[in-house]
């Protein structure tokens, strides 16, 4: 029996014993012919170097193997959870599992990880709990799956950055002003319903336009095309990010809203609250289910 066999029963086996919602694979491992007891596995994005491309990569820095190994071993390990825990994430997000256990196996060319992971102790997930504290979570995932698919994609194979403020509108609204004629005024809620599938390409079109989303509690969009009046003074965001992201964590602290980002340059999504980013995710492929 070949080795990845081995890996891929021995992770079907552990997940029957846990009662887990998923199997999510990274890498060439195929559970063919495995019985897995109905337990769906999910088929994630690879990332992208092994041990073996960092040894050669750093091989000429004189350090001794062995401790090199030893050292890539651990991060490779940390690598391995934080992959996990950002790709449950998505499919999370995606209506893939909501709760309970994942088994992660993470194959690459140097090794092999069986990661158990508890959906309620992910980070990435309690932070998209917590802004449906505020936001209902339907909204909340309606536009963090428009925002995903946008830094994912992009608009006519063009990368495009965007933002949506969401709930809290009528502060939000007093602290904004059109830059452009709002595109949704006077349209009948029906149009203009996030909630609704219907409407998210005209979302997506006009993302490329100037300015901000406001969308209001229950999901009506209640403007695009906006600018934010908020002082972006003392907000404390990660380094080389611009305005938009300035303004969109400052109306945070200004208001009760949720903002979500989208970056035109890498692809990747984040979210504020109360001035602060909860959440930054990286626009993956979302996986493939294989049962």
């Amino acid at each position: 029996m070949d080795r990845a066999r081995i890996i891929a029963e021995a992770a079907a086996h552990i997940s029957q014993e846990l009662g887990a919602a998923a199997i999510m694979v990274s890498g060439d491992l195929s559970f063919e012919g495995i019985e897995t007891a109905g337990i769906p596995v999910y088929y994630i994005s690879m990332r992208p170097k092994s041990i073996i491309d960092h040894l050669v990569a750093t091989s000429k820095d004189g350090k001794s193997p062995a401790k090199e190994l030893g050292d890539q071993l651990n991060r490779e390990a940390a690598g391995n959870v934080d992959h996990l825990q950002h790709a449950a994430a998505i499919e999370y997000m995606l209506e893939g599992p909501r709760s309970g256990i994942v088994v992660g196996v993470v194959e690459t060319r140097g090794s092999s990880s069986i990661i158990v992971h508890n959906l309620e102790e992910n980070p990435l997930i309690k932070a998209m709990k917590e802004c449906e504290e505020r936001v209902k979570p339907e909204v909340m995932n309606a536009v963090l799956k428009i925002a995903f698919d946008i830094a994912l994609t992009g608009r006519e194979g063009k990368k495009i950055g965007a933002a949506f403020i969401v709930g809290d509108s009528e502060e939000v609204l007093k602290r904004s002003h059109q830059i452009i004629l709002n595109p949704y005024a006077g349209h009948e809620d029906i149009h203009r319903n996030i909630l609704d599938k219907k409407n998210w390409e005209s979302v997506k079109e006009f993302a490329q336009l100037d300015g901000v989303f406001v969308i209001d509690e229950v999901g009506i969009i209640r403007a695009a095309g906006r600018y934010l009046d908020v002082d972006g003074k003392n907000i404390d965001i990660e380094k080389g990010l611009g305005g938009r992201h300035v303004s969109a964590a400052a109306i945070t602290r200004d208001t009760v809203a949720i903002s979500v980002t989208v970056s035109e340059s890498g692809g990747v999504l984040r979210v504020y609250k109360d001035a602060k980013e909860t959440l930054c995710m990286e626009a993956l492929q979302p996986a493939s289910r294989y049962i």
